[in-house]
């Protein structure tokens, strides 16, 4: 049975028996693990080697990662662009994938060669006799991390799509396995970091940061290599032009239209509704009346409109548009959060035993719960809670993420109390000049970490699920972007965040603000917790609002004659534990 909009890599149509479905998964999940091993190591041991290695100052490492993200979030719309409208998803993993292993491969050049970054310093102490990474260096090293960015954002913008596209949402058992299937990319994700957390960042600390990279670009490899193995299974959509150009045409239209009369007959307006040359053909749907000007049909006069199709993909970029303002201001205190319990660490012992325990690994606490929580949640809590409420994931999307924005705000309250604790030991020590020593075991982030892992198992699951799946199927990948912009605007968004802080109290201490300078224990990172805190409570807040009024695209709640297939399901998704 052929599916409408999508064909295998040859270009003939598919056939369900043969290409899609829960085996197509294995490539991109392993693709995932490979990709995580790297990102997620470096994101998270990135502010050591920029702080310790290129001899960067407090503040300006973390916005240089959180920089980083945002970027590489921001190039996730040139994927989403181009892999809706020109090459395939397929293909813009192909291509733009070695251009993260270029960038991993020049960080790895730069710190093996002793002439590409400052010569090793005293890091202890007043740090006088380190010469920050400056001219081409830096330069060097911008090129690096942003062409890392360009690379990883535009596959991963392709990679969920392509996963999701194997999965029909018009077929009942395959749209609860594409449910599955998000739960077990972020499975992918988790099980990636927690690896290049223990491997990778233990390989930086020990063995040097030029072999750590040097893993890092290996690992991208072999994922690439393992997608492209997958091509002859694969659902490939069809493309048929910028997603983008057809918004920007519906305003247009229904600007020149807006002195006309809508019609009575609905009937009346150029209608679309039914899959057409590998695009969804969408019903008219009730809200943003004037843009359903742009579809008022001339006859044959020639004048120009468009398709109720087109309106209504507009349309549901418009409802989505709140949900992802209000998501962005959730998300805010996650990379900070991220990047500064990393430095938190750095000055308190690391001691477990005799070994030492670095405090991007730490990051494994999470990470373990997420794996733990994602097996138990997919297999056994959604099944109970979806046969009791109704809804094909057990709850819906965004009650799912509401309690992940609640878990953010529970974690920088948690954050600020420990930092408190740290900066009194610091203070009765004698410790003010010193960035390492703090008689304070580095386990007191523990809880703060696995918040965060709550954070991650439900906003950012619940996110990409629902941004991609509400997306129409001409923008899937445009839906995929959306979620990383979520992201990277709330990284880039703690950076101004960092600078306005600052800036405004700079003059309240001695001339300098709560979070400057290279020393953490002269800065003021508590007061800086307990203010995330109170905007993730108002961004809750204001979440919780947009999230009670939104309507779904498709009906959450599984059809009462269809729920017999969840025993099929379930005896399908436990192939998928084996991963």
């Amino acid at each position: 049975m052929a599916i409408q909009g999508f064909v295998d890599w040859r270009g003939n149509p598919v056939n369900k028996k043969r290409h899609g479905g829960v085996r197509t998964s294995y490539f991109i999940y392993f693709m995932v693990v490979m990709g995580n091993i790297a990102h997620m190591a470096n994101v998270l041991n990135l502010v050591k080697y920029l702080h310790g290695t290129m001899h960067m100052g407090i503040s300006s490492s973390s916005t240089t990662v959180t920089n980083f993200i945002g970027a590489a979030c921001g190039f996730s719309l040139l994927g989403a662009f181009v892999s809706d409208s020109f090459i395939t998803r397929f293909k813009t993993i192909l291509i733009f994938g070695p251009v993260a292993f270029l960038g991993y491969a020049l960080l790895a050049l730069q710190a093996h060669l002793p002439s590409l970054h400052p010569s090793d310093c005293e890091i202890n102490g007043q740090q006088k006799n380190c010469e920050q990474v400056h001219g081409f260096n830096s330069a060097l090293l911008c090129i690096a991390l942003y062409t890392i960015a360009l690379g990883e954002g535009c596959v991963r913008a392709a990679l969920p799509s392509l996963g999701g596209d194997q999965f029909d949402d018009k077929d009942p058992a395959e749209s609860q396995l594409k449910v599955s299937f998000f739960n077990w990319f972020t499975f992918g994700i988790s099980l990636g970091g927690f690896i290049g957390l223990t491997l990778v960042v233990w390989i930086e600390n020990n063995k040097g940061w030029d072999i750590g990279f040097g893993v890092s670009s290996l690992t991208i490899l072999l994922g690439l290599v393992a997608v492209a193995s997958g091509a002859s299974f694969y659902r490939i959509q069809i493309t048929k032009g910028s997603p983008l150009t057809r918004i920007l045409q519906v305003f247009v239209a229904a600007f020149k239209n807006r002195k006309l009369v809508l019609p009575e007959n609905l009937d009346q307006l150029q209608h679309n509704s039914e899959d057409m040359d590998g695009i969804e053909g969408l019903p008219h749907t009730k809200g943003f009346k004037f843009l359903d000007k742009a579809s008022i049909n001339h006859g044959d006069t020639g004048t120009w409109s468009c398709t109720v199709t087109q309106v209504e993909e507009t349309k549901i970029v418009l409802q989505m548009l709140p949900v992802l303002i209000s998501s962005v201001l959730g998300y805010i205190s996650s990379p900070l959060l991220v990047t500064f319990t990393v430095q938190q660490g750095s000055t308190m012992n690391t001691k477990l035993g005799k070994i030492h325990i670095s405090p991007a690994t730490l990051f494994v606490i999470p990470l373990i719960f997420q794996m733990v929580i994602l097996v138990i949640y997919d297999q056994f809590i959604v099944p109970f809670a979806r046969r009791i409420t109704g809804y094909v994931g057990g709850v819906t999307i965004l009650q799912r993420v509401g309690v992940g924005f609640a878990a953010s705000a529970l974690a920088t309250c948690v954050a600020a109390l420990v930092e408190r604790k740290r900066k009194n030991l610091v203070e009765e020590h004698g410790l003010e000049d010193f960035e390492t020593g703090v008689p304070m075991s580095v386990f007191w982030l523990g809880v703060q970490f696995f918040l965060t892992g709550i954070v991650d198992v439900t906003s950012f699951v619940g996110l990409l699920e629902f941004f991609n799946g509400e997306a129409s199927r001409g923008m899937k990948s445009i839906g995929t972007a959306i979620f990383w912009c979520v992201v990277g605007l709330a990284s880039l968004l703690g950076t101004l965040l960092v600078d306005m802080v600052n800036k405004a109290t700079r003059d309240g201490d001695g001339g300098r603000g709560w979070l400057e300078g290279t020393n953490l224990n002269k800065s003021h990172l508590d007061r800086f917790y307990w203010l995330l805190t109170v905007l993730e409570l108002a961004a809750l807040l204001n979440y919780l609002y947009w999230a009670r009024r939104y309507v779904y695209r498709h009906d959450p709640r599984v059809p009462q004659e269809l729920t017999e297939i969840d025993d099929k399901v379930s005896s399908q998704t436990g192939e998928v534990v084996a991963v």
